[in-house]
């Protein structure tokens, strides 16, 4: 299995919204793909060409830690593109939303 699994939205709390610009200031972390569970099921190429896609801005996968658990926001694309190229795992810019009162956008230490 590429995923440690496929889910069809997110789980977690709606976080306030995070802009281009505050996704900039987490650094990349490399993520195992296994380790990372779908927020959905299907890769939709309207979304993917949308000029706000991560396709045009960000090198690096989204990802949301909440309850342990790592939940890939935006880049399926590009997991899915590291698998067919058989690496295990992905550059992501990784959000910690457990830790309680810590502002959206801090980053994760440690994966």
């Amino acid at each position: 299995m590429i995923f440690k699994a496929i889910g069809e939205a997110r789980p977690y709390p709606e976080h306030a919204k995070v802009t281009t610009r505050d996704w900039a200031g987490v650094a990349p972390s490399l993520v195992c793909l296994d380790q990372l569970v779908t927020t959905r099921s299907t890769l939709d190429l309207h979304q993917l060409l949308s000029e706000d896609s991560t396709f045009y801005g960000d090198l690096f996968a989204h990802v949301g830690k909440w309850q342990d658990t790592l939940y890939l926001e935006d880049g399926l694309h590009r997991a899915l593109r590291a698998a067919l190229q058989q690496r295990p795992h992905l550059h992501a810019r990784v959000l910690n939303l457990d830790a309680p009162g810590a502002p959206v956008g801090e980053p994760l230490r440690e994966l």
